[in-house]
């Protein structure tokens, strides 16, 4: 077999070949070392540590500042560095949007993901649900939130809550886990406001002032056996104010020794309470009972109502 001369195209693809080799290398060698950094790096600082324990429950005090923050978080073995998870904090918004607050971490999470957890107030935690019934007085309120958020001080609360009574509107709230009573007071209190915005004007044309209105309500919420009730209840109790009669209501003994209203009211009435106090419904009627069943009975002269009493109550 002959061997031919190479023509001068192999020869030049031959030379444009192997001065390519080397460059594709280096972009192999280099591609796979960045990959190779990128992931130890991951592995080493972003991934959660081994011991990360889980359905654990971190509690960012009110406060806190993003390095003892970021200690803490160490400490706990919730992550590996604390330059990356302040770092990613500032990427996320920032140290002052850090919410504080208890935070769930159910299952291991890379740094990333706890920082935007922290920031964004993504607690994966479930709020607390409170129900303020409606007549409850400050001191039922406050047993009512001791069982259920830990950080309430009753005796604070009760301290605060003394020229509130009224004013705090009884309905379901949802709270954080750490939350205290002044919160308790400023959602219920913003409520109270939100709830009688609507309905000033129909107090301020009633003729009495909000006070006034507000005890009457606390004393038919506590009177009152369901909505019924309400409306002729109130129109009896304003019928003897108005002839200076004392009201003699089981629900303030107070009124049993001297006429009008309370000073304040006895308890934190609700919206329904409030409106018939308002919109008391006319009669003759200046007393009322209730009989065994919860049924009301009326009546207008004293005689009546002890003939009542006599009928319906066996005294």
């Amino acid at each position: 077999m002959e061997n031919l001369p190479l023509s001068n195209n192999s020869t030049e693809q031959l030379n444009h070949s192997s001065k390519f080799n080397p460059l594709v290398k280096s972009a192999i060698i280099f591609f796979l070392s960045l990959f190779l950094f990128l992931s130890l790096f991951y592995f080493l600082f972003l991934t959660a540590p081994k011991n990360f324990p889980e359905q654990t429950i971190v509690t960012v005090e009110k406060g806190s500042t993003l390095t003892s923050i970021s200690e803490d978080l160490k400490a706990k073995h919730l992550i590996k560095s604390k330059v990356l998870f302040e770092t990613f904090v500032v990427i996320y918004g920032g140290e002052y949007h850090i919410a504080d607050g208890d935070y769930l971490f159910e299952n291991k999470l890379p740094v990333f993901e706890v920082a935007r957890r922290i920031v964004k107030r993504d607690r994966h935690l479930a709020p607390v649900k409170v129900t303020i019934p409606e007549g409850y007085d400050n001191k039922e309120i406050a047993d009512a939130y001791s069982s259920k958020l830990r950080n309430f001080n009753a005796d604070e609360f009760l301290l605060e809550a003394k020229t509130k009574e009224g004013y705090l509107f009884p309905d379901t709230y949802f709270f954080f886990t750490n939350d205290n009573q002044d919160d308790v007071l400023k959602y219920m209190g913003e409520t109270f406001e939100k709830k009688i915005k609507p309905i000033m004007n129909s107090i301020t044309s009633s003729g009495k002032n909000e006070n006034e209105i507000i005890t009457m309500a606390s004393i038919i919420e506590r009177e009152a056996n369901g909505d019924s009730d309400r409306g002729i209840i109130s129109g009896i109790l304003w019928n003897r104010i108005s002839k200076k009669m004392p009201l003699q209501v089981d629900a303030a003994p107070e009124t049993y020794k001297t006429r009008g209203l309370p000073k304040n009211p006895i308890c934190n009435p609700g919206l329904e309470a409030i409106k018939a106090a308002i919109n008391p419904v006319a009669s003759h009627y200046l007393y009322y009972l209730h009989d065994k069943n919860g049924v009301i009975h009326f009546a207008t002269t004293f005689s009546e109502h002890k003939l009542n009493k006599i009928k319906y109550l066996n005294k």
